[in-house]
Order: structure tokens, then sequence, then C-alpha cells
């Protein structure tokens, strides 16, 4: 897997070309390793994410994206070149799975919005329906988590890279910003529990 080398087409590389940057991409495609699939710091931060965005191709020829949410750890690592998720019940309208159904071929960005962190994945999906294959189903399903499955959708991923930091603006969820301010918290209560025993004290005074 060698992200620069998949990335940069003809038509990638003629516009580098034109606006000065292909010397540099050049370069990064020779000194960027072959990676013989996911390692430990990927699988780490795939199996902690809450979301993801899939770019599928339709048979218009147009690109759609979706957002796909579920609990932290719903995106599971197979192996090293294959992940997997539950397909859960939403509004019915089929447009991923469709397009899947004629282009495989989808593009995966990962976020970490408040460590401003992204990977960002080339893969060729595959739809597994439920009762072909139980244990896969066993393996990724998010058990605890309230959802209704329809299929599973399988990505053999064909190269991967981590993106800067740039641009990226830190957000954070509701569990986040309460594990942030939980120490906070803890300390305002502790003061409020010694105002109120004081007040006591003077009260009985």
């Amino acid at each position: 897997m060698n992200f620069a080398r998949f990335a940069f087409t003809d038509g990638v590389k003629k516009l580098q070309e034109k606006y000065g940057s292909r010397s540099s991409y050049a370069r990064m495609e020779s000194l960027m390793a072959d990676k013989d699939g996911i390692t430990e710091p990927e699988q780490m931060f795939i199996e902690s994410r809450d979301s993801f965005y899939m770019a599928s191709i339709g048979e218009n020829g147009y690109p759609y994206i979706q957002h796909r949410g579920g609990p932290a750890g719903f995106i599971k690592v197979i192996d090293n070149h294959t992940l997997g998720v539950v397909d859960f019940r939403g509004n019915k309208q089929y447009i991923s799975v469709g397009n899947v159904l004629e282009h495989p071929q989808v593009s995966l960005f990962l976020m970490d919005y408040p460590h401003k962190t992204r990977l960002k994945i080339y893969a060729d999906a595959h739809i597994v329906e439920l009762a072909d294959n139980p244990e896969l189903f066993d393996l990724i399903d998010p058990a605890e988590y309230k959802h209704t499955p329809e299929r599973m959708l399988v990505f053999d991923v064909k190269a991967f890279d981590w993106n800067c930091p740039q641009h990226i603006t830190p957000r954070y969820t509701v569990e986040e910003i309460k594990e942030a301010f939980a120490p906070q918290n803890e300390y305002v209560l502790k003061l409020e529990y010694e105002i109120a025993k004081l007040k006591k004290q003077l009260e009985e005074k």
C-alpha cells in the first residue's frame, strides 16, 4: 500500500506540475514506504471512532458522501487489510448501498476533531448479508447499542494515509466536555459542601 502512488493519477500529476508541487510529491512517492496493511496505530484510531464519512459513486457518475455513526468502536478491524461495520437501518434511501453494488470503490474519512487528526482510506466495499456470515456478524455487531441491523459492509483497504491538521477546527462531544469539566465540577461541589457546613456552624452559635 502506497497512498501517494495510488492517489496521484496522471491528471493529478499534471496539476501538480502546473502549480509547482510535483517535484516534492514525487519525492514523497519514492520515499513513502509501501505498507503491508493497517498497523496498530491505525487500528487503535479506527476502533475508537464513533463515526466516519464515506464517499461512493452513483450510476449517474456523481459521488455521494454519507455520514455514518454509531457507538465508539463500531468500526472493526477484521485483519490488516479489512474493515467491517454493521449497516444499521436508517431512512431507507439506500443510496450508498446501491452505489456500492455498481461501483465498489469508496473513500473513507475518519476524524478526531479534538486532536485535529484524520485518517483517509481508499477501499473496495462489498455487502455481506447477515444470514450469509453469522460469525462475522457476531464479531462486528455492537450488541449493546440500540439498532436494527440490515446487512454488513466490508471494506478491502487499498491505501491509507494520515492527513495534516491544517484547517481542522477542534470540536467536542457532550461526553468529552463532561469528562474535561469533571474535576472542576467535583471541586465546586466540595466548596459548596464546605460553605454549607460553615453556614450551619455560624447559625448554631
